[in-house]
């Protein structure tokens, strides 16, 4: 048996089911409404209490989700517990500086606005499990841990995408005082003049894969 933790939409359940008819496939996520879609078996679940059996899985998948839950060793203990001996585990996060030039041009436009020399960084919730240090947390639960960097670069030529991206910053920017409709006005100015001098506005990705055994 196969359990996805977090599945979220289950883009990784369903490729899973169609590449592999052999294996049971159950899809996780806390989430009701989103597991609506889903074809069965889907189970409404906390990651921190998973309503499964010890050692009843053969693999399971954590992806972009360890940064979401609230206590991240006790997370572990329960992967750890349900899968079996030299079960493997799945995980993938961001690295801390994955799609920094993001974080820099909202900075850079929330000084402007404040009229200060440094804008607030943003909130990043990946930072709480960062490839940087993911193996060090994953060590006292999981043997062979292997990182499989995924890096890449987005390339955009013009505003619209990014400012639609940064849009999402909303609820971070009222909580750190940060005049939201403001800064994004002024980063949607300095990524025109950017785009119109050098042509493109280059966003570097940083992410991986941690492929894991059961100790």
């Amino acid at each position: 048996m196969v359990l996805d933790v977090g599945c979220g939409n289950g883009k990784y359940v369903s490729r899973i089911r169609a590449h592999r008819p052999d294996l049971t496939v159950v899809g996780m996520d806390i989430s009701a409404g989103i597991l609506a879609g889903l074809a069965q078996p889907v189970v409404v679940a906390d990651a921190a209490a998973l309503p499964a059996a010890d050692g009843c899985a053969a693999a399971l998948l954590a992806m972009h989700m360890l940064y979401h839950v609230d206590d991240l060793n006790t997370t572990l203990s329960e992967i750890a517990r349900v899968l079996g001996p030299g079960g493997t585990f799945i995980a993938s996060t961001n690295a801390r500086d994955d799609k920094k030039e993001l974080d820099d041009l909202w900075a850079s436009a929330a000084a402007d606005v404040l009229g200060t020399d440094q804008g607030p960084p943003r909130i990043s919730l990946s930072n709480r499990f960062a490839l940087d240090d993911a193996p060090d947390r994953l060590q006292p639960y999981f043997t062979e841990i292997r990182v499989l960097e995924l890096n890449g670069m987005i390339t955009v030529t013009e505003p619209e995408p990014v400012i639609a991206h940064l849009a999402s910053y909303r609820t971070w920017a009222d909580s750190a005082g940060v005049p939201f409709n403001a800064t994004l006005e002024r980063a949607h100015q300095r990524l025109h003049e950017l785009i119109t001098r050098k042509g493109a506005f280059h966003i570097h990705c940083r992410g991986g894969i941690l492929l894991c055994t059961r100790r």
